[in-house]
Protein backbone atom coordinates (compact mmCIF):
# COMPACT_ATOMS: atom_id res chain seq x y z
CA UNK A 1 0.00 0.00 0.00
CA UNK A 2 2.87 2.42 0.73
CA UNK A 3 4.39 3.97 -2.38
CA UNK A 4 7.51 5.57 -0.91
CA UNK A 5 9.90 4.92 1.93
CA UNK A 6 13.08 6.44 3.28
CA UNK A 7 15.49 5.16 5.90
CA UNK A 8 16.70 7.55 8.60
CA UNK A 9 18.52 7.43 11.94
CA UNK A 10 17.59 9.06 15.25
CA UNK A 11 20.15 11.64 16.34
CA UNK A 12 20.93 12.20 20.03
CA UNK A 13 19.81 15.84 20.01
CA UNK A 14 16.31 14.84 18.84
CA UNK A 15 15.61 13.16 22.16
CA UNK A 16 14.19 14.60 25.34
CA UNK A 17 15.20 14.14 28.98
CA UNK A 18 13.48 10.72 29.01
CA UNK A 19 15.85 9.46 26.32
CA UNK A 20 13.25 9.08 23.57
CA UNK A 21 12.50 11.09 20.44
CA UNK A 22 10.57 14.21 21.40
CA UNK A 23 7.02 14.13 20.06
CA UNK A 24 7.53 17.26 17.93
CA UNK A 25 10.51 15.74 16.12
CA UNK A 26 8.28 13.14 14.49
CA UNK A 27 6.65 15.94 12.50
CA UNK A 28 10.09 16.80 11.11
CA UNK A 29 10.56 13.17 10.08
CA UNK A 30 7.14 13.15 8.40
CA UNK A 31 7.81 16.42 6.58
CA UNK A 32 11.24 15.29 5.41
CA UNK A 33 9.65 12.10 4.03
CA UNK A 34 6.99 14.07 2.13
CA UNK A 35 9.56 16.47 0.69
CA UNK A 36 11.87 13.64 -0.44
CA UNK A 37 8.88 11.86 -1.99
CA UNK A 38 7.81 14.98 -3.88
CA UNK A 39 11.37 15.72 -5.00
CA UNK A 40 11.78 12.14 -6.27
CA UNK A 41 8.57 12.65 -8.26
CA UNK A 42 9.82 15.94 -9.71
CA UNK A 43 7.45 18.19 -7.75
CA UNK A 44 9.23 21.40 -6.77
CA UNK A 45 7.75 23.65 -4.06
CA UNK A 46 9.84 26.56 -5.37
CA UNK A 47 8.56 26.10 -8.92
CA UNK A 48 4.96 25.79 -7.74
CA UNK A 49 5.32 28.90 -5.56
CA UNK A 50 6.73 30.87 -8.49
CA UNK A 51 3.53 29.97 -10.37
CA UNK A 52 1.37 31.21 -7.47
CA UNK A 53 0.67 27.72 -6.12
CA UNK A 54 1.34 26.72 -2.52
CA UNK A 55 0.69 23.33 -0.94
CA UNK A 56 0.01 23.69 2.76
CA UNK A 57 -0.62 21.35 5.65
CA UNK A 58 -4.11 21.99 7.04
CA UNK A 59 -4.07 19.42 9.85
CA UNK A 60 -2.13 16.45 11.19
CA UNK A 61 -3.33 13.44 13.18
CA UNK A 62 -0.57 11.45 14.87
CA UNK A 63 -0.87 8.28 16.92
CA UNK A 64 2.25 7.51 18.93
CA UNK A 65 2.68 3.75 19.30
CA UNK A 66 6.19 3.27 20.71
CA UNK A 67 9.17 5.57 21.17
CA UNK A 68 12.31 5.65 19.10
CA UNK A 69 15.64 6.12 20.90
CA UNK A 70 19.05 7.54 20.01
CA UNK A 71 20.76 5.49 17.30
CA UNK A 72 17.60 3.71 16.16
CA UNK A 73 17.33 3.31 12.43
CA UNK A 74 13.79 3.67 11.14
CA UNK A 75 11.83 3.53 7.90
CA UNK A 76 9.37 6.31 7.15
CA UNK A 77 6.68 5.37 4.62
CA UNK A 78 3.78 7.06 2.87
CA UNK A 79 0.99 6.90 0.32
CA UNK A 80 -1.39 9.60 -0.92
CA UNK A 81 -5.17 9.79 -1.30
CA UNK A 82 -7.51 12.58 -2.33
CA UNK A 83 -10.61 13.50 -0.32
CA UNK A 84 -12.51 16.48 -1.69
CA UNK A 85 -10.07 19.37 -1.95
CA UNK A 86 -7.58 17.72 0.44
CA UNK A 87 -4.64 15.50 -0.30
CA UNK A 88 -4.16 13.02 2.52
CA UNK A 89 -0.64 11.74 3.12
CA UNK A 90 -0.91 8.50 5.10
CA UNK A 91 2.40 8.05 6.85
CA UNK A 92 3.97 5.57 9.22
CA UNK A 93 7.34 5.16 10.88
CA UNK A 94 8.70 1.70 11.71
CA UNK A 95 11.77 0.88 13.80
CA UNK A 96 14.04 -0.96 11.41
CA UNK A 97 15.49 -3.51 13.89
CA UNK A 98 12.15 -5.24 14.54
CA UNK A 99 9.71 -3.51 12.15
CA UNK A 100 7.63 -2.23 15.10
CA UNK A 101 5.29 0.67 14.39
CA UNK A 102 6.47 3.83 16.15
CA UNK A 103 3.89 6.29 14.81
CA UNK A 104 1.04 6.48 12.37
CA UNK A 105 -0.11 9.79 10.89
CA UNK A 106 -2.57 11.37 8.50
CA UNK A 107 -1.36 14.67 7.08
CA UNK A 108 -4.06 16.74 5.39
CA UNK A 109 -2.80 19.17 2.76
CA UNK A 110 -4.56 21.72 0.61
CA UNK A 111 -3.49 23.68 -2.43
CA UNK A 112 -3.78 27.46 -2.52
CA UNK A 113 -3.65 28.98 -6.01
CA UNK A 114 -3.12 32.73 -6.21
CA UNK A 115 -4.45 33.10 -2.67
CA UNK A 116 -7.57 30.97 -3.16
CA UNK A 117 -8.27 27.38 -2.17
CA UNK A 118 -7.75 25.11 -5.17
CA UNK A 119 -9.67 21.94 -5.84
CA UNK A 120 -6.93 19.98 -7.59
CA UNK A 121 -3.32 20.08 -8.70
CA UNK A 122 -2.13 17.85 -11.58
CA UNK A 123 1.34 17.53 -10.01
CA UNK A 124 -0.26 16.00 -6.90
CA UNK A 125 -3.01 14.08 -8.70
CA UNK A 126 -0.39 11.99 -10.51
CA UNK A 127 0.97 10.82 -7.14
CA UNK A 128 -2.27 9.19 -5.99
CA UNK A 129 -2.13 6.02 -8.10
CA UNK A 130 1.62 5.38 -7.84
CA UNK A 131 2.85 1.94 -6.86
CA UNK A 132 6.26 0.88 -5.51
Amino acid sequence: MYIFEIELKVRDYECDIQGVVNNSVYQNYLEHTRHEFLEQNEVSFAELHNRGIDAMVSSIEISYKMPLKPGDWFVSKLYVQKEGVRYIFHQAIYRKSDNKLAIKAKVHAVVVINGKLGTSLPEFDKLIDLKI
